[in-house]
């Protein structure tokens, strides 16, 4: 596998205005209390609203969502191997017993197996027992790293010493034939995963629809005047085809246009109730978007809190009925609207915890842990080993899986993408999908 090094672009103050820099740090959208510099280096525009492009067969009605779980998501106290007796000498307080009568035990997934979910995740259960969702057990990567940065780089870049530029940020552009304004990637947040970023493709970011709009009160002092001539007069004098004036004009009107589009998209009332937690929010208005029927392919959500190094229990469990009932929120909604066939969910975190619970009820940095999948199109059930809980890589689970085969089969199967080419390496893809996808 061959390695490039990750390389950061000059800073933008002092940097006069030129067509490659604004392709290079995108657009001005963002919160109010977003710095410019900041912004421009997050976010890009002209590619939300452009015409749908299908580049050596890649379809375009197919659509990715991911769902990062970030700090470190306990995988043990989510998918349970409850059948395990070391499960419970590890985690004598943690612990959480068997299916049964009564309540805080696990739900059943694989009686023969012996494995369970967290009992709050009731809205998974839900999705598996309609037959679209998948658990894969035991995934990593050689010699992990516990680190959170670390870690979320190399996951992010699918590239085990984290350089170079994001996974999907290198299927943009390996898909576009260098087009620089594809259709292209959303992430909710302040702050675009580097999954999303690539040589050509740059994400758009935002908090909320209603943060959402073009600052054309806090430009570049380089962007400025040919923008209140814009707003003026909604026209340039001597703006002729494929000058920098004519560039700016037509991604600064393009940028008004997406953020009125996406806020009145989020305006409307979804077709299923969404649970009131940041997570639901984040995927209402994904859901909103894809509703819409944007051409974006890529959405990127984020739920944070899952760093539960001390009195784990409580705050875990409220997690997981977090993450449970916005997945399920989301799939009926993508549901009535006709478009669950078009949209898979991926769902990840970093690395797990470890095996052992701590002195503090809490669990500390580990590596391995199960993924999820959601839609009609997955192979539903159980995949893989569950990792030894005695069999140990210096107290932490060894992994069964490589996430990059899970990269590669959506790449692959779902993406219709040469995966290959993105991955940087051949990894065995997994079969995730039902025939005929």
């Amino acid at each position: 596998m061959s390695d490039t090094s990750h390389t950061s672009s000059p800073g933008f103050a002092g940097t006069p205005f030129s067509r490659r820099l604004f392709l290079e740090r995108g657009l001005t959208l963002a919160s109010m209390a977003a710095t410019v510099p900041q912004f421009i280096q997050q976010s890009a525009l002209g590619m939300l609203m452009s015409t749908p492009y299908s580049g050596n067969g890649v379809p375009t009605d197919r659509i990715l969502v991911i769902v990062q779980l970030g700090g470190g998501n306990d995988g043990l106290n989510t998918v349970i191997p409850y059948g395990d007796a070391a499960y419970y000498n590890a985690r004598p307080s943690l612990g959480i017993g068997a299916p049964g009568s009564g309540a805080g035990r696990a739900l059943e997934l694989d009686q023969q197996r012996g494995i369970g979910l967290h009992p709050n995740l009731t809205g998974l259960k839900s999705l598996l027992d309609d037959g679209c969702a998948s658990v894969i057990q035991g995934v990593g990567y050689p010699n992990p790293n516990r680190s959170h940065f670390t870690s979320m780089d190399i996951w992010q870049t699918a590239r085990t010493d984290g350089q170079g530029n994001g996974w999907l940020g290198r299927y943009f552009d390996n898909t576009c034939n260098g087009t620089p304004l594809p259709e292209g990637s959303i992430a909710i947040g302040r702050n675009a995963p580097l999954a999303l970023v690539g040589d050509i493709q740059k994400p758009i970011a935002f908090e909320s629809a209603d943060l959402f709009r073009w600052l054309g009160e806090d430009l570049h002092a380089s962007l400025k005047q040919p923008y209140d001539a814009i707003n003026r007069a909604g026209a340039l004098e001597g703006t002729g085809a494929g000058t920098q004036t004519s560039f700016l004009m037509r991604t600064a009107l393009d940028a008004q246009v997406a953020s009125e589009r996406i806020r009145s998209a989020v305006a409307r009332a979804p077709l299923a109730p969404f649970p009131n937690s940041d997570l639901g929010r984040q995927l209402r208005t994904i859901s909103a978007m894809i509703r819409d029927e944007m051409t974006t392919r890529v959405y990127y959500a984020t739920m944070s809190g899952f760093d539960t190094h001390a009195g784990q229990g409580g705050p875990h469990g409220n997690l997981m009925q977090q993450l449970g009932d916005a997945l399920r929120a989301f799939q009926n909604d993508l549901t009535a609207q006709g478009n669950d066939g078009r949209v898979l969910t991926l769902c990840f975190s970093e690395f797990g915890r470890r095996v052992r619970q701590n002195a503090s009820g809490g669990t500390d940095h580990g590596t391995a842990a199960p993924m999820f999948l959601v839609g009609p199109m997955v192979r539903s059930g159980v995949f893989s080993e569950h990792p030894s809980l005695v069999d140990l890589d210096q107290g932490d689970l060894k992994f069964t899986v490589d996430f990059r085969s899970i990269y590669a089969g959506i790449l692959a199967d779902w993406l219709k993408a040469p995966a290959d080419a993105i991955l940087e390496g051949t990894f065995r893809k997994a079969a995730l999908f039902r025939p005929g996808v």
